[in-house]
């Protein structure tokens, strides 16, 4: 009966209508037809009982000419979902081709591709008609909901591991074993993501897919979602020599292309691999079974009558009877194969040849020639292109070299050149490169330095002062600071549970203890800028900038920054922490940062910027100011922990809380090296009031005022400076420091509140 429903109407008809006249159960064969195997049969019932038009959701890569399983088994498919009431929405995978360096990653080529496969479609008799069928950008899809998308993205590779995405690799058509970018990381999460973003309720893709979309149904588990996508996974074809499938990069006998001449695919079939009496493996069997018999319902073998005449199969299961036997040959089944196969592809070979749009489209990819899979190759970097101009121009602007002004503004100011440079200098630890600063600071009249920091909890001393210190400093050499408000990253790290409510609310809190502690914020000369707020308002700029990083560097080479999240190479790390380095690298040119000015722990990510400008030949790196990162106060902790309070001061310590760390930390007499009490001093006290007073009895050499760390250094290292005299000083500055921020919280109701719902919120690493 089903059958007799689809034979009514050829490939060329219109099939909008016959679902009408079909019962829930052969809506249900139909659909089912499509696919070699099926996740969720009761629920693709419950579906089609339910829903009037089910969506359906297919999608390509735009990679080069298109073989016959793309060109004719995609349309029976489609032709089968509407004829069953299904929407089918088709999705033109520009970005993700770019990201799997097809078509060299040109972005262009890749737009014409698609281009030329839709003609294709068209005139193979693809049901185009009554918007049943829709073909989608993704890049112009995801830029008008952008908001919507990438956080999507970022939660599914949040709750994947790496190795869990690695495992998808399939999907791409690479293994596991390959050298992934870190962009074939990002590539399964938002693919995973399409299916939501497009609220599809089914999925039909090849079985090489099924791993992402099972994927898909996994994730409704981790959010709760009780309505999963229906995975419908089709068969595919086997290459003509009896590969595992088609390959494009071996035109010559592996596949047959839509627009063959006719001598072409004779060649193709009378060369390709077919045993007699063997029908698995077989690749001339599957073209029949899964190409000719859909398409005209029947195949039928030409043979002299000496040999058995003509006979026409109505079913591959008569044919296979026939060919196990040898009453088939195939001598004479392969020329038979090949005038059906060329039946089909008649109305494309003429398509091309009238048609002068489609004919350009057609010389320009097969001019392309197509990109293999060198798990070494890198795509260029962003260009605009076509339908994804819009898209790309703004990132184009995004990487433009940041011009030095010949001017100068040097004859104003009071400082001369030598004098900022030196106190730009002293933010940092290390700076790369101290000539390209001094450049900078002689011919740039305002130079925008970046820094940021995750809401993750309590703010300790490091971040509230030593911050300040050096933002003052930076302002007072004529710099504009950019401080973001890394909640996206925050999130992605898990900081805070990743409840973005909660971030949010750290952050305010940590901005109001700044403007406590004397941060200077006034003049507009420092900028606090929300991460998620800033990306979803040029995310089209964003988001191709990111994408670009990640395909420019190997997932290891990211790997290897895990440190800027706290986390080692050794951490089993989710999707979600590789797409972090991009996010953060990318941030700088996003920001047209000149100086990054971040701590010692976020120095990979700063060389990955410089390293990216190599790759895209941007002459004017950012330059990076790395401080130096304060210990914990406990022996042998390398920086302070938030989720170990007695390692840290926190801003809004009480005064007997913090006497009380000081007393307890780590100060063995007489020695200087990794003793936290003396950083403190150096790096704390001595920058905040340029002296540190110690007080004693007369007893014990009286009181005595140090200027510099050296002259403490020499008196410590002697004895005559003990650690007990030592701590009840450095309280005695900290609690003068901290002062203020304490009065700031007892006055200010709303301080006080972010204060309270802070200190309630457990600390997650």
């Amino acid at each position: 009966m089903i059958e007799e429903h689809l034979e009514s109407s050829n490939p060329y008809s219109n099939s909008n209508s016959i679902h009408e006249q079909l019962t829930l159960e052969q809506k249900f064969q139909i659909v089912t037809s499509v696919a070699e195997e099926c996740i969720g049969e009761n629920d693709l019932l419950n579906l089609l009982a339910s829903k009037h038009q089910p969506v359906c959701y297919d999608g390509f890569e735009p990679s080069g000419q298109m073989h016959i399983a793309q060109g004719v088994m995609k349309t029976i498919n489609v032709k089968k979902l509407i004829s069953a009431g299904c929407h089918v929405k088709i999705l033109i995978a520009d970005w993700c081709a770019k990201l799997n360096n097809k078509m060299g990653g040109d972005l262009t080529k890749i737009e014409t591709v698609g281009r030329y496969m839709i003609e294709i479609w068209k005139a193979i008799g693809m049901d185009l008609e009554g918007g049943k069928v829709e073909f989608l950008w993704s890049s112009k899809e995801i830029n008008a909901r952008a908001d919507e998308y990438w956080p999507l993205v970022l939660d599914i590779a949040l709750n994947n591991s790496v190795n869990k995405i690695i495992s998808c690799s399939e999907i791409m058509g690479r293994i596991e074993k390959d050298e992934l970018t870190a962009a074939q990381i990002i590539y399964p999460c938002m693919q995973c993501a399409d299916i939501f973003f497009h609220k599809v309720d089914i999925c039909q893709l090849g079985m090489d897919q099924r791993k992402v979309n099972v994927l898909a149904r996994e994730y409704c588990d981790n959010i709760k979602r009780t309505s999963k996508p229906i995975i419908l996974s089709h068969y595919m074809l086997p290459g003509l020599q009896g590969q595992d499938k088609m390959s494009k990069s071996d035109p010559s006998f592996s596949s047959i292309f839509m627009d063959d001449d006719e001598a072409k695919v004779i060649d193709k079939i009378k060369k390709a691999y077919c045993p007699p009496k063997i029908v698995e493996g077989n690749p001339c069997l599957d073209y029949i079974k899964y190409v000719v018999l859909p398409w005209f319902n029947e195949f039928t073998v030409e043979r002299n009558v000496d040999n058995g005449g003509n006979k026409t199969y109505k079913s591959f299961e008569e044919l296979v009877v026939d060919y196990e036997s040898g009453q088939i040959h195939p001598g004479d089944l392969k020329p038979s194969l090949s005038k059906s196969l060329n039946k089909i592809l008649e109305p494309v070979r003429e398509h091309f040849k009238k048609n002068t749009y489609a004919n350009n489209l057609q010389k320009s990819v097969k001019a392309y020639g197509v990109t293999k899979k060198d798990k070494h190759a890198k795509p260029k970097s962003v260009k605009a292109c076509g339908v994804t101009k819009a898209m790309e121009a703004p990132a184009a602007e995004a990487l433009k070299l940041l011009s030095v002004s010949e001017s100068s503004n040097s004859n104003k100011d009071q400082l001369t050149l030598e004098q900022k440079f030196e106190i730009v200098k002293s933010v940092g630890e290390e700076c790369i490169q101290e000539n390209e600063l001094r450049n900078l600071i002689a011919k740039k009249p305002i130079i925008f330095c970046y820094d940021g920091f995750e809401p993750s909890g309590r703010m300790h001393i490091a971040q509230g002062i030593m911050k300040t210190l050096n933002v003052n400093k930076l302002i007072s050499a004529d710099c504009r600071v950019k401080i973001w408000i890394a909640d996206w990253f925050a999130k992605l790290n898990n900081k805070m549970g990743g409840d973005l409510g909660k971030i949010e609310t750290v952050g305010r809190y940590m901005i109001e203890i700044w403007k406590a502690i004397g941060m200077d914020l006034g003049g507009g000369k420092v900028e606090f800028l929300w991460s998620s707020k800033e990306i979803n308002a040029r995310a089209d700029e964003y988001w191709p900038l990111v994408l670009d990083i990640a395909s420019n560097n190997s997932l290891n080479r990211i790997i290897r920054c895990s440190q800027i999240m706290g986390r080692s190479e050794k951490d089993e790390l989710t999707a979600a922490q590789i797409i972090y380095p991009c996010m953060q690298c990318a941030d700088i040119f996003f920001l047209k940062a000149d100086i990054c000015q971040l701590g010692m722990d976020q120095r990979k990510v700063n060389v990955l910027a410089r390293e990216y400008c190599d790759v895209i030949k941007r002459k004017n790196k950012p330059i990076i100011l790395s401080h130096h990162m304060l210990p914990g106060l406990q022996e042998g902790q390398e920086k302070m922990s938030k989720s170990d309070p007695s390692s840290s001061i926190f801003m809004d310590d009480e005064e007997a809380a913090v006497h009380e760390k000081i007393q307890k930390a780590f100060c063995p007499p007489k020695i200087v090296e990794q003793n936290p009490c003396l950083e403190y001093i150096q790096y704390i006290v001595l920058p905040w009031f340029n002296e540190f007073t110690v007080e004693r009895g007369a007893d014990n050499g009286g009181n005595k005022t140090f200027k510099s760390f050296e002259e403490l250094v020499v008196d410590y290292e002697s004895g005559e400076l003990h650690p007990y005299d030592l701590k009840l000083a450095l309280s005695k500055s900290l609690n003068t420091i901290l002062q203020p921020v304490r009065e700031l919280l007892r006055k200010d109701g709303i301080a006080k509140e972010l204060s309270k719902c802070v200190k309630a919120y457990r600390i997650t690493k």
